[in-house]
């Protein structure tokens, strides 16, 4: 992939990725041959922003932990009314950066 599309692709995917990640994604992404740079373009990823905004609203529900994939904990949040509460706050300050975490190992799918 030539270092103009990395560099648009990492411009309007960045605020989706951890910070400390784009250096070793950039240089990742220049190494890929270009039949899975087509894939790359094709990815979607989860807003932390939404996220976040979900957690508020729906937390105690565990929403917004199936929203980005994690079955398991959003069904504890929901059979536990997220930890009695306690958990729902935690996650307020955590969520966006599971959110972040979740959709960096969906790009490395493909980066290997």
């Amino acid at each position: 992939m030539n270092s103009n599309n990395v560099d648009i692709f990492l411009m309007t995917n960045a605020k989706y990725l951890e910070s400390h990640h784009l250096s070793y994604i950039r240089e990742r992404l220049i190494l890929l041959d270009d039949s899975k740079s087509h894939l790359i373009q094709t990815l979607t990823f989860k807003d932390p922003t939404i996220v976040l905004i979900v957690s508020l609203l729906a937390g105690t529900l565990g929403v917004d932990r199936f929203i980005i994939g994690d079955t398991g904990l959003g069904l504890a949040k929901l059979f536990t009314c997220g930890g009695l509460g306690i958990w729902t706050i935690i996650d307020w300050f955590l969520i966006m950066k599971a959110t972040r975490e979740k959709n960096m190992q969906s790009l490395q799918r493909f980066l290997y």
